[in-house]
């Protein structure tokens, strides 16, 4: 490298620290500091704001117009996974697992906590989103607390839930597709070696501190029923709509789109709603509605993905990230494992900010796309679980009345755990 290359890099990589800064402290929102963090990027790497040559990289066309549509894919697939989680409310069936859920469970604090989790992931596994949380979130965490169960507890069922859940979630896979490379058939054969060390952790943290905490307190009682079909009756065939895309995603190897749209055309004919269409339709517009930030993340992420792959900052930072690119065995385990929490606070390893671009050089580096995948949603159990700056992690410790910064502290061993296991497993199957 030459000095002015070294320069650009110590000056982009100053602008990366203040960045991350600004997210941390909350000074300035991601949706915000990725387009602008790529706009500066681009501009000290000497990337011109325009050019008349339409094969030559610039900010305006390369990066602003290219990057805000490189997600199309990815950002498609959410909408339609709001699309079908609000069908799913709307028709009754995300109720009706919960009541059927508790209704097993009887008074057993412990056997309760379990099916909640269990049930809750599997309707997070169909649809995510806070509007979803709030949803499954004031009718399971009554229900526990009045049971005995304490509020952490209480508050770290849903949201492992949310982290198990949205591993399998498939709408959350076009992100790997669009940035990766990768077919939705190599990420469904690598869902399992992260999901089933957090399920194994989950079961354990919930049996653990149940019997740790002992007994809680018996203030709440059982919300008034709210709109949204709580009150349906539903037929019990219908309530595996939620496994439908999951399951033609994983046996079928159908593309994450089709497979939710056939996961809600099932739904509506299992259940046979009054006014189906009016149903899809409006479904559509509030799933939209529902995940609104998300999309304007992704945009802002794949603005931020075009600005490092462009030939002048990939050239200038590509040899330092090649100077700590993990590429044994032990090296990937380690490097994974201890820098898990860079993924809370919106940092580096979080997939829906930094994550992603840093997945996409450490491919340009030499990491094979898998490896790459695996280790993003390794890291993504840490942020998921217990990254405080979640919405969804607010909501809950705001219900529950419980420290945010508490169920930080306590959760991140157990999911820096998940993620050595998950490593681990990965580290032999892709090296």
């Amino acid at each position: 490298m030459t000095t002015t290359m070294w320069l650009q890099a110590i000056g982009i990589l100053l602008v990366f620290l203040v960045f991350v800064g600004l997210m941390m402290t909350r000074k300035l929102p991601t949706i915000l500091a990725l387009p602008l963090m790529a706009i500066v990027f681009a501009i000290i790497a000497g990337v011109p704001l325009l050019s008349n040559d339409p094969e030559a990289t610039s900010i305006a066309k390369t990066i602003l117009a290219g990057g805000s549509m490189k997600l199309s894919g990815a950002i498609a697939g959410l909408i339609f996974g709001a699309w079908f989680g609000q069908i799913l409310n709307k028709v009754g069936i995300t109720k009706s697992i919960i009541r059927k859920a508790a209704e097993l469970a009887g008074d057993k604090p412990i056997l309760i906590a379990i099916l909640f989790f269990i049930t809750a992931s599997i309707i997070f596994s169909a649809a995510g989103g806070l509007g979803m949380v709030i949803l499954v979130g004031t009718i399971v965490i009554p229900i526990m607390l009045t049971a005995g169960i304490s509020q952490f507890v209480a508050s770290i069922v849903v949201l492992l839930a949310v982290g198990v859940g949205s591993l399998f979630n498939v709408s959350n896979w076009a992100v790997y597709v669009d940035v990766l490379g990768l077919s939705v058939e190599q990420i469904a054969d690598y869902t399992l070696v992260v999901a089933s060390p957090l399920i194994i952790i989950a079961l354990a943290m919930i049996v653990f501190y149940i019997r740790k905490d002992g007994k809680g307190r018996k203030a709440w009682a059982m919300p008034a029923a709210t709109p949204g079909g709580g009150d349906k009756k539903v037929p019990a065939i219908a309530l595996i709509s939620p496994l439908v895309p999951v399951l033609l995603v994983f046996i079928f190897k159908i593309d994450i789109v089709p497979a939710v749209i056939a996961g809600a055309l099932v739904t509506i004919l299992l259940t046979w709603p009054k006014r189906p269409v009016h149903i899809l339709s409006s479904a559509l517009v509030e799933g939209i509605q529902d995940v609104a930030g998300a999309m304007g993340l992704m945009i802002g992420i794949g603005i931020l993905l075009s600005s490092v792959m462009s030939p002048q900052v990939s050239a200038v930072i590509s040899p330092l990230i090649e100077s700590v690119l993990p590429n044994t065995p032990l090296m990937f385990i380690l490097f994974f494992t201890i820098l898990s929490p860079l993924a809370i606070y919106r940092g580096p390893l979080n997939v829906w900010g930094l994550g992603s671009g840093i997945a996409a050089l450490f491919v340009s580096a030499g990491m094979t796309p898998v490896a790459a995948m695996l280790a993003l949603r390794a890291v993504s159990n840490v942020q998921s679980v217990s990254d405080p700056t979640n919405s969804h992690n607010v909501w809950v410790a705001d219900f529950t009345k419980s420290d945010i910064n508490e169920i930080l502290k306590k959760t991140l061993p157990w999911t820096m755990a998940s993620v050595l296991i998950a490593v681990i497993i990965g580290s032999f199957m892709v090296f």
